[in-house]
């Protein structure tokens, strides 16, 4: 069982890297070793501008965004659709893009776990996964037993993220994008390298870069794709 006093301390934190920690060490009193936390402020903002936590390796995280695992993880199809708890266990993985995605996390350690799904009063929607290293002993009973204490964290995670949600993001009115950086950004949102972008606008490849590295400073972001994100959010740029 989690203390109270332990769960407020979620609300105590003032940086998402001392939130985050606390979120940890909720998670280790409950034997679980890893866990990730990510929200978006509601159903139209991409899962790639999520607020996101977690303590997972570095090399899977970054697998997963860049193949961009969301596609095809079970967990957060169910979390979609769903107010209940999912527990892994190889049937949760099906077809062969499931069985690989489960065989690749294996890898890295996250074998035994369960995600809850994330809905806000607020619309709020997102996911929260404690896995357990191992395998055998990582039981569904074991996660069974505690489900009410990771409920209750899951509750105060959810609650005390808020005062997270828009920091550090620029409103609207405060990006400014030239017709030139918006050009940019429009043919990369269509899937253009740097190369194809300055064929089509008769512009160097240097140059074309030059653009994208201030749209991603303005934007406060570090890859191209969450720039695109981002304009697309603020209505700059339109979905394909």
């Amino acid at each position: 069982m989690v203390r109270l006093e332990d769960l407020l301390e979620l609300f105590n934190a003032e940086t998402e890297e001392g939130w985050n920690s606390v979120l940890v060490g909720l998670a280790n009193q409950l034997g679980f070793q890893h866990t990730l936390f990510g929200v978006v402020p509601d159903r139209s903002t991409p899962l790639e501008a999520a607020f996101l936590v977690s303590n997972y390796p570095q090399e899977w995280r970054t697998e997963y965004d860049k193949q961009h695992m969301h596609s095809v993880d079970p967990t957060v199809a169910h979390c979609q659709a769903s107010a209940v708890p999912i527990i892994w266990q190889p049937s949760t993985f099906n077809g062969e893009a499931q069985h690989e995605f489960y065989e690749q996390a294996c890898g890295y350690g996250l074998r035994s776990g369960i995600t809850f799904p994330l809905h806000g009063t607020k619309g709020e929607f997102g996911v929260m996964s404690f896995v357990a290293d191992g395998s055998e002993h990582a039981t569904a009973t074991h996660h069974l037993a505690e489900l009410a204490s990771l409920s209750l964290v899951r509750d105060y995670a959810l609650e005390s993220s808020r005062k997270f949600l828009n920091r550090g993001k620029p409103a609207v009115d405060a990006v400014k994008l030239s017709a030139r950086e918006l050009e940019c950004l429009k043919w990369v949102a269509a899937g253009k390298s740097s190369w194809e972008v300055s064929r089509i606008l008769g512009r160097s490849e240097a140059t074309v870069n030059f653009h994208m590295a201030n749209i991603m400073r303005k934007f406060d972001v570090q890859t191209r794709q969450q720039a695109v994100v981002k304009a697309i959010k603020f209505g700059m740029l339109q979905p394909a």
